[in-house]
């Protein structure tokens, strides 16, 4: 199945996996590659300043985090989980991906969540480069650029990419099954089990229960829980009694 020019049938498989295409109607948005490069200042009021602060910074009001560093990984993990969800969708469902080449793919940081994505182009690629296009192409340098800007470790971003790969594999598995696409689950397992074979994934989420060994500081946010794949059984500093559940 060739990719659509609109690839229309992601939004079949949930919101996270959806990838609009051609020009945004509140353009111009900054691409991706803008985001990950050097701010130009960081103007609080000018989201092409330092796209990624100004996000950082609407999750930390939009949350009321007490600490930078949980709206860091909020963030982060929101973004992360678009992009392995619309990659990895496409992947199992296509048998292609689409180029998404941080030049070519813009992002709203002032949007809500899930994080809204445009696709100036779109081009084929074979599915199997999708660790090159999302891990190298964008989480690394991601990762890097957060870390140039925040105090925030780079074990925690790596964990919420891996949970953020998880969680989209999941997805796509209980998709299949209640629509009798074998082939997408099959394609999907395969790919994201190999995913979880490179260095900076591989130790982030437990293989048989994909439990992450990571935690990304969610619990520590006012009303905060414990995410369904938590590395805690219970937020840390409370007791069993007052822990709240998991979200």
């Amino acid at each position: 199945m060739d990719l659509d020019p609109e690839l229309a049938a992601l939004g079949s498989l949930g919101g996270f996996f959806v990838l609009r295409t051609g020009v945004p109607p509140r353009a111009p948005l900054p691409t991706l590659a803008q985001a990950y490069a050097s701010p130009r200042d960081d103007d609080p009021r000018d989201v092409w300043s330092d796209p990624l602060n100004f996000r950082v910074r609407k999750v930390a009001a939009s949350l009321r985090a007490p600490e930078p560093r949980i709206a860091v990984s909020v963030a982060q993990q929101g973004l992360a989980a678009r992009l392995w969800s619309v990659s990895l969708g496409a992947a199992a469902l296509y048998g292609q991906l689409p180029d998404l080449d941080p030049g070519l793919l813009r992002w709203d940081p002032d949007g809500s969540a899930p994080d809204d994505l445009w696709l100036s182009e779109v081009r084929a690629l074979p599915a199997a480069a999708i660790g090159e296009v999302v891990r190298d192409g964008h989480l690394a340098p991601l990762t890097a650029a957060l870390r140039t800007r925040h105090r925030v470790s780079e074990g925690l971003l790596w964990g919420n990419a891996g949970s953020a790969l998880a969680g989209a594999w999941r997805q796509l598995h209980r998709w299949a099954e209640a629509n009798g696409r074998t082939d997408v689950a099959d394609r999907a397992r395969a790919l994201a089990a190999d995913l979880f074979t490179h260095p900076d994934l591989s130790a982030t989420v437990d293989p048989r229960t994909l439990r992450r060994r990571s935690c990304c500081l969610y619990y520590r946010l006012p009303g905060g829980g414990l995410c369904g794949d938590c590395c805690f059984d219970r937020p840390p500093g409370r007791t069993p009694g007052g822990a709240r559940g998991r979200r």
